[in-house]
């Protein structure tokens, strides 16, 4: 009889958390909804927003050419590995076994030279990255802050950039705030809308 009475109590018990829990699921899932209803939110196109910038043009002009520089350079550095290679074939059959370990290190260390300058030029926080980020952050700072006072005067809660690696299926051209930003950094018409 005790048994039967406190296994109908935890009943009661679970039953009752059961029906807590699902009211409480209930509350979050409906104040959710009305915190996610009530936010604003619109959208970007950084890459035509730099784009329309004078400094941001230029600058990449001055990254390009750097970069051509600098690839015509390991090209030239390649292109005497290459020709070094086809010497030592070459004159391998005449050369004795120091002068050919000798050619070996040589070549070796001119494909080490080769190796380490793309890495220097062309790698993570190598010359190419360190004048990109010079050039380049300074303008993407001036967007950002546009867009922050943008936001900020539209009452946006989240802007989202087309341009970047977000897939935007849709977008209403009413939540497009790019010509804000434009006119925010001087760059826009407001009548210029963007396709």
């Amino acid at each position: 009889m005790k048994r039967a009475v406190l296994n109908s109590t935890l009943q009661s018990v679970n039953n009752l958390d059961k029906m807590r829990f699902f009211a409480l699921s209930v509350t979050f899932f409906v104040l959710g909804l009305n915190f996610v209803s009530g936010q604003k939110f619109g959208y970007i196109d950084t890459d035509f927003i730099l784009g329309k910038m004078p400094d941001y043009v230029k600058a990449q002009d001055e990254i390009e050419q750097l970069s051509v520089g600098w690839q015509k350079e390991v090209e030239e550095m390649q292109k005497e590995v290459e020709g070094r290679y086809s010497s030592y074939q070459a004159e391998q059959v005449l050369l004795t076994e120091e002068m050919k370990q000798d050619w070996l290190a040589d070549l070796k260390k001119k494909e080490d030279d080769l190796k380490e300058y793309q890495k220097k030029v062309f790698g993570f926080g190598g010359l190419f990255f360190l004048k990109k980020q010079e050039l380049i952050k300074p303008l993407q700072d001036k967007v950002f802050d546009a867009v922050e006072k943008v936001a900020k005067a539209n009452r946006l809660a989240i802007i989202f950039d087309k341009a970047g690696e977000l897939v935007m299926i849709y977008t209403d051209p009413r939540h497009d705030y790019t010509d804000f930003v434009l006119e925010e950094l001087g760059l826009g018409d407001p009548n210029d809308k963007i396709k």
